[in-house]
């Protein structure tokens, strides 16, 4: 038995080898997984606006125009109009001077804190950030103090014993796992306090929150207080891609010293349109982030009114967090056996002890969906032998089926291509 084949021996005892599943189409509300019809609850096409017409004809006259790559990187041969063109609105629609496309959301947390920070320096870090910032703080030269999860008294701490050494703060706005918001005035306060430059990564809240989708940062109308703020495209937006929004200054920094974008091969032009007429969508039908916004708290009210620990408001993340490994993945069979698709996550991308089922609402479910999948996801709960700290889902009546949800109206206008009024 070779190593690779203990350690993937090892995974599956622990409850924790990781198969890909198949879906057949267009991302969606509902799609074909594996061959079988389900509804997706765990997607982040939060708008979505990934099979959107206007975005795939979009992506479509885009390869016609300018082919279907860029064949080098911004710095060689790979740097076009269309990029330019997306930059300029991003900033736009950010309210900062400059943008700047990385490949992924990865590629620009990898790419863009260890420029951000020197060898004998400290970058602050939220504990609970994405995989990308954490490896970004390993790339990095500088020292990394891990702040536990919106603690500011912790941070402040920690800036404290840097004694003048700090360079960076970072930290997810929405958290992409708990769904919850930094305290970003307080980091900001602190920043300005000790002279620390601070990078918010909006992968989660670009398109879902704040003024119109414009992020938590606009929310907290704090755009001019922070030094760099990560978004990605491939999320609300429906595409695939990063950027970076920022002043000019700093932009032309990051091109001179980011290596993720200066050895990469500048995104694919029809990828880029795609996003831009995703934003263009976005701008003119700002009732699709309320959408969202409403269908999030009509999800939380049906889960808490089936017992479970969820609160009555709050973004599009939902986490069902089940502890162990082993219930977590029985939850998702069980749910996915009624036609629900909610995935389980487990180590490393939680702590161990943390494992869950991350459910993620989208502007395009259906009320009827919605209060079908957590009628459903409690019956899963219940089949998995998940009951702690939950009422049994049997108090409720019978179940709302998926089929039923499905005759219901779409909430899209077909001929105006605009959100229908909600009741």
């Amino acid at each position: 038995m070779t190593d690779i084949e203990q350690h993937l021996n090892s995974l599956e005892d622990r409850g924790l080898y990781r198969r890909m599943r198949l879906i057949s189409g267009p991302q969606g509300a509902r799609v074909l997984l594996d061959g079988k019809p389900v509804l997706v609850m765990c997607s982040n096409n939060y708008l979505g606006l990934a099979d959107h017409p206007r975005v795939r004809e979009a992506a479509a006259d885009a390869a016609r125009r300018w082919g279907v790559g860029s064949s080098g990187s911004r710095l060689i041969s790979g740097n076009m109009t269309v990029h330019r063109r997306l930059e300029a609105r991003l900033a736009e629609f950010k309210g900062t001077e400059a943008a700047l496309l990385f490949g992924s959301g990865y590629m620009a947390n990898t790419g863009i804190i260890p420029a951000l920070s020197q060898e004998g320096e400290v970058i602050f870090s939220d504990s609970l950030n994405h995989a990308s910032i954490v490896d970004g703080c390993r790339l990095s030269r500088a020292e990394t103090f891990v702040y536990d999860h919106g603690d500011l008294e912790h941070l402040a701490w920690g800036l404290r014993k840097a004694s003048g050494r700090a360079s960076l703060i970072v930290t997810d706005s929405v958290f992409s796992m708990d769904g919850d918001t930094a305290p970003l005035e307080g980091i900001v306060q602190l920043a300005k306090d000790n002279d620390v430059r601070v990078m918010v990564d909006e992968a989660h809240a670009t398109g879902t929150t704040g003024p119109d989708g414009r992020g938590a940062v606009a929310a907290a109308e704090l755009t001019n207080d922070v030094d760099l703020i990560v978004g990605t495209l491939g999320k609300a937006l429906g595409a695939y891609g990063a950027y970076a929004a920022c002043d000019t200054q700093m932009a032309r920094y990051l091109v001179n010293t980011s290596r993720a974008f200066i050895f990469s091969t500048a995104p694919a032009p029809p990828v880029v349109a795609a996003a831009a007429e995703a934003l263009e969508i976005l701008i003119e039908q700002p009732r699709r982030v309320l959408r969202l916004q409403q269908n999030s708290e009509l999800f939380r009210r049906e889960l808490a009114r089936r017992g479970f620990d969820v609160a009555a408001s709050g973004s599009h993340i939902v986490p069902l967090v089940t502890g162990d490994a082993a219930a977590a993945m029985k939850m998702t069979e069980k749910a996915l056996e009624r036609g629900v698709f909610v995935q389980a996550i487990r180590p490393p991308t939680v702590p161990e002890g943390m494992c869950r089922l991350r459910a993620a609402v989208m502007a395009s479910h259906k009320p009827d969906e919605l209060r079908a999948a957590a009628n459903v996801l409690a019956k899963a709960a219940a089949a998995a032998g998940f009951e702690a700290g939950r009422r049994m889902p049997g108090e409720f009546g019978p179940p709302i089926s998926i089929e039923a949800a499905n005759a219901e109206p779409s909430i899209y206008d077909e001929d105006s291509d605009q959100l229908a009024s909600v009741a």
